[in-house]
């Protein structure tokens, strides 16, 4: 990331020179001894950073997939009214899509350490107020301060990464992070279920403080480039019109398509005007960031074909990904009549060919220093798996859905490190390859909330059409007349005192609602396909490190 430099002063940049391009006052070159030396300290301050940057992403992937499994057992003890069970749910997402692009905005003025002590500090006050909850009211709070600190743990972790490796290695590197984060993912549900059904919900909280704790202690080994300016200028040089256009923009537009279709109709003038408010918004956003000087997302790096591709790719790979970590289990409750924690459990190996994947990927890449095909590989598995989820129902057998599973997981797996390689070498300077990085984790988090909106939508659509069909509905199940409410039915459909006949109907009814679903991803996941010939195959030779900063 560039250092910020007062105005009256004027040098020449260093970046991106080795210690023998740059004449120092002991000769124009380092020795070897003194190079060998350099290599060594670095290996002792460099893997105790990347093990803080593995706590991170660790606790921020667990935290933001264990609370959905674990929100029934909440609701159920707080006496939590629907509304206040929405709000937990969607919080920490909203406060994560938020935060990160102001976390990495705040990095490039304060340096990396203030903002990431800051989110430290939000995320683990969040996980106390949360742990300590008498009421839904404090839940709702705790889960907002655990998204505000953890979009900042998230994108920092991957600022960060670019700030100490160089592309050239950089592929090795994202396969060892994408380690803790994909393990995070898939033990989040578990554990949420584990805790919540025979120990305490509260530990989701109170689990995570020990993991805070380590990583506050790792940061001090985090060796960054001092920033040279005083802290008034510093100050001075933040973009807050535009932290301040984003944060209600993107809030605008995160809440109406959280809620519409379940809370309240799409057509409604509560989903319709905070929608439109927030584009405008975002729309002003974007006009005040093209504008010369230091400013929160820098156009620069929209500038190539390459960069605009990956970009889009990690928006439709966030918008499938999380879409299969919420409706995979609802999936096999539905249909299959499983309880929470056995769904859980029937994704487990979706989940473990994508860790394999996330993390064979990027190392594939090391070694051939090509990524284009590998991407569009990884399209292909995707699109391909998820059009043969469509034809799934309660009679397929295991060996298919397992053989269904292991596809998707491949694909989504390859994409989700793939993809970061070429928005990071799409960069003509070394220093913007921290707002790549960043941009990339902020397109998959929106994607993820549109995506989520999107199914949401589609399934209460689906479901309300076919459902209608069934009239009259039984006594027991008059709730479903209302579409937005399958969903929060589901748990209910093992308990049903009804004949098997009907039972069967209504199990029908929610597969076609998934079908649907399914379809719209494997659209999406052809475009992301589409998308990946558009990408070129860059040069990944780069050496030169970007200038982290303190």
């Amino acid at each position: 990331m560039p250092v910020l430099l007062s105005k009256a002063v004027v040098r020449p940049s260093l970046r991106g020179l080795n210690a023998c391009d740059v004449p120092s006052r002991l000769g124009n070159c380092l020795d070897p001894g003194e190079t060998a030396l350099r290599k060594l300290q670095k290996s002792l301050y460099f893997y105790l950073s990347l093990l803080c940057l593995a706590f991170l992403v660790l606790i921020v992937s667990w935290d933001a997939t264990s609370l959905s499994v674990a929100i029934p057992v909440i609701a159920s003890q707080l006496e939590a009214t629907t509304l206040e069970s929405f709000w937990a749910s969607i919080s920490f997402l909203l406060g994560v899509v938020v935060a990160q692009p102001i976390h990495a905005s705040l990095s490039n003025v304060l340096g990396r350490k203030v903002p990431l002590h800051i989110s430290m500090l939000l995320f683990a006050t969040g996980s106390i107020v949360f742990a300590t909850a008498p009421n839904m009211k404090a839940v709702i709070a705790g889960r907002i301060l655990q998204g505000l600190g953890g979009g900042g743990l998230d994108i920092l972790e991957s600022i960060i990464l670019t700030d100490i490796t160089t592309l050239k290695e950089r592929p090795l590197y994202l396969g060892v992070m994408a380690i803790p984060i994909t393990a995070g993912s898939l033990l989040g549900p578990i554990l949420g279920a584990l805790l919540s059904e025979f120990v305490d919900w509260r530990w989701i909280g109170w689990i995570n403080l020990p993991f805070v704790g380590i990583a506050f202690v790792l940061t001090y080994f985090l060796r960054l480039k001092p920033i040279n300016i005083n802290f008034e200028k510093r100050i001075s040089s933040l973009d807050y019109k535009g932290l301040l256009l984003f944060a209600l923009g993107a809030t605008a537009v995160v809440l109406p398509l959280s809620w519409s279709g379940s809370l309240y109709p799409w057509s409604s003038w509560k989903s319709i005007v905070p929608l439109v408010i927030g584009l405008i918004v975002l729309v002003v956003f974007g006009f005040h960031e093209s504008k010369p000087g230091e400013v929160m997302m820098p156009l620069r790096i929209f500038d190539n074909m390459t960069s605009v591709m990956a970009l889009l790719g990690g928006f439709i790979h966030g918008l499938v990904m999380y879409n299969m970590l919420l409706y995979f289990p609802l999936f096999f409750q539905a249909i299959f009549l499983q309880a929470p924690l056995r769904s859980a459990q029937s994704i487990l190996l979706a989940c473990g060919i994508t860790l394999a994947l996330s993390i064979l990927a990027p190392l594939v890449v090391q070694q051939t220093r090509r990524y284009r095909l590998q991407l569009q590989m990884g399209w292909i598995f995707s699109t391909l798996s998820l059009g043969l989820w469509c034809s799934l129902s309660e009679t397929s057998s295991r060996a298919k859905i397992d053989g269904i599973q292991a596809m998707l997981g491949v694909g989504i797996g390859t994409v989700f490190t793939t993809i970061a390689i070429p928005i990071q070498a799409s960069v003509k300077n070394v220093d913007d390859a921290g707002h790549a990085a960043g941009m990339l984790i902020i397109f998959r988090i929106f994607g993820a909330v549109i995506g989520l909106a999107t199914s949401s939508a589609v399934f209460s659509n689906v479901f309300q059409q076919h459902i209608t069909a069934l009239t009259p509905l039984p006594e027991s199940l008059s709730y479903l007349k209302d579409g937005s409410q399958a969903i929060s039915f589901i748990p209910y459909l093992r308990i049903l005192d009804i004949e098997d006949a009907a039972v069967n109907t209504l199990i029908n009814v929610y597969s076609k609602a998934f079908r649907a679903i399914w379809t719209v991803m494997a659209c999406l996941s052809g475009i992301g396909l589409l998308s990946s010939f558009f990408i070129k195959d860059l040069d990944l030779e780069r050496e030169n490190l970007g200038v982290g900063i303190i």
